[in-house]
C-alpha cells in the first residue's frame, strides 16, 4: 500500500508552526517552483475557484509528493463530499471546506469524509485509488487509519458561523479554521473597507475562541510585517500569497508604471 507521511497532520501533532501558499493552476511545474525554494509546508489547490480534471488534482499531489511537501484542496461547498472524497483518496493531506453556517453542516461534512469503520464512525468507504496502490488487498484498518489522518479545516465566512464558532469548534474533528473577512461582510450586507473595525473583532474573536477549544486557527496575509499581531494572538498558521493576487499585483503595478514610461517615451519623440 502507498503509504504517505501527513506532512501537516504531523506539524500539526507537534505544535509546530506552517507557511504555505495558494495556487490556482494544476500545472505541477507551479508547484515544482515554488517548493524549489524550500520555503512551504504545503501547497493549497483552490478548486473552489479554478477548472480542474481529477487526473489533474493527482498530478497536483504528485508534485507536492515529490518535494516532501503536504497538499490541501479548498472545495466548494455544494460538491464537497464527492470532491472531498476524491481528493483524499488521491493523496491530499487536508481539505478546506468553505461556506458552512453552524456545527450541524460541519458534522455531516465530517461524517462523508470519515472512514465506515467503528472507530470513525463515518460514511467514507475503501476506494481502489491512489492511497491503496490501486490494490485491494491491504488491510482495511490501515487505510481507515491514513484515511483518518487528513486534516479538516473549514473558513469561518459567515455571519451564521461567526455567530455559531464556539458549536463548530467544539465538534470532534474540526483540526483548522480560518476567517474569511469577504463572504463574512456579503452576508452581512456589507462593504468590507466599510467596517474594518468590526471585521478585525470578528476574526479575533474567532481565532480566540478555536485556541481556547485546541482547534489551529490559520490566517491568510499578503505581507511578512502582517504576521505579527497574529503571532501575538497565538496564531501559527499562515497562508501567504495567492497565485493570482501575486500576478495581478505585478501586472497592475509594474505594468502601469512600465505603461506610464512607454507613454512618456512616445511624447517626447512628438
Amino acid at each position: 500500500m502507498v503509504t504517505m507521511e501527513n506532512k501537516i497532520r504531523r506539524l500539526l501533532k507537534e505544535g509546530k508552526p506552517t507557511v504555505n501558499t495558494r495556487i490556482w493552476s494544476t500545472w505541477g511545474t507551479t508547484v515544482e517552483a515554488a517548493a524549489a525554494t524550500g520555503n512551504f509546508d504545503y501547497f493549497e489547490f483552490l478548486a473552489e475557484y479554478a477548472p480542474y480534471t481529477l487526473p489533474e488534482l493527482e498530478n497536483f499531489v504528485r508534485a507536492c509528493e515529490l518535494h516532501g511537501c503536504g497538499s490541501m484542496i479548498k472545495v466548494d461547498y455544494q460538491n464537497r463530499f464527492f470532491v472531498a472524497q476524491k481528493a483524499i483518496a488521491m493523496g491530499f493531506q487536508a481539505v478546506l471546506f468553505t461556506d458552512h453556517q453552524n456545527a450541524q453542516q460541519v458534522r455531516e461534512t465530517l461524517t462523508a469524509v470519515s472512514p465506515e469503520a467503528p472507530a470513525y464512525g463515518g460514511r467514507f468507504g475503501y476506494p481502489n485509488a491512489r492511497w491503496l496502490g490501486y490494490n485491494p488487498e491491504p488491510k482495511q484498518m490501515e487505510y481507515a487509519a491514513m484515511n483518518a489522518s487528513a486534516v479538516k479545516a473549514f473558513m469561518i465566512e459567515k455571519k451564521e458561523a461567526v455567530d455559531n464558532i464556539e458549536e463548530i469548534c467544539s465538534v470532534p474533528g474540526v483540526d483548522m479554521i480560518q476567517f474569511g473577512p469577504s463572504d463574512y461582510c456579503m452576508s452581512l450586507g456589507w462593504n468590507t473597507c466599510e467596517h474594518k473595525e468590526e471585521v478585525a473583532a470578528a476574526e479575533k474573536h474567532c481565532i480566540e475562541v478555536a485556541l481556547a477549544h485546541g482547534v489551529q486557527p490559520r490566517v491568510e496575509i499578503y505581507h511578512v510585517e502582517d504576521a505579527e499581531r497574529y503571532k501575538e494572538m497565538g496564531v501559527k498558521h499562515f497562508c501567504i500569497g495567492d497565485e493570482f493576487d501575486i500576478l495581478k499585483d505585478y501586472w497592475t503595478n509594474v505594468g502601469a508604471a512600465m505603461k506610464k514610461s512607454a507613454m512618456e517615451m512616445t511624447a517626447a519623440e512628438i
